[in-house]
């Protein structure tokens, strides 16, 4: 009798499992930011282009030194720039990872950034760079003041 209540049991539990309808997932509203297609930005925004080094152990200070004047010339040589600056890490909290210098490049729109990847003065640059270079990372964004 046991046996067959445990059985009878199972059955109705599977067979109420089967019945049921199958929900949709949950629907996720997508932040406005992430749906809008266009990549430009209003018209007074700048794009900014942050770039961040970290140089090889075996790297001397001239080499640095190099990187940096090579890439301070940069908007002389390629009329898309709009603005640049540089530093090297100055924050006590130590979490820069390695990376010691941050450059920032302004350009008005996407097109500049697009023409400027590609310019012959850019690519003479990451030519001075690339020997020295340990890690990068860059992060492109348009400027926002709420």
């Amino acid at each position: 009798m046991r046996l067959s209540n445990l059985l009878l049991l199972l059955l109705l539990s599977l067979a109420t499992t089967a019945c049921q309808e199958e929900l949709p997932p949950p629907t996720v509203e997508t932040p406005a930011v992430m749906e809008n297609e266009t990549t430009e930005a209003a018209p007074d925004s700048l794009l900014r282009h942050a770039v961040f080094f970290s140089f090889k152990d075996e790297a001397t200070q001239a080499d640095i030194d190099r990187v940096q004047q090579a890439f301070s010339a940069l908007p002389e040589q390629i009329a898309q720039i709009q603005d640049y600056e540089w530093g090297t890490n100055n924050s006590p909290e130590n979490l820069n990872k390695g990376f010691t210098h941050a450059f920032f490049v302004t350009f008005a729109s996407e097109a500049d950034r697009e023409a400027y990847l590609p310019h012959p003065a850019h690519q003479a640059f990451v030519e001075v760079l690339q020997p020295h270079l340990k890690d990068v990372f860059v992060v492109d964004y348009w400027a926002q003041r709420d």
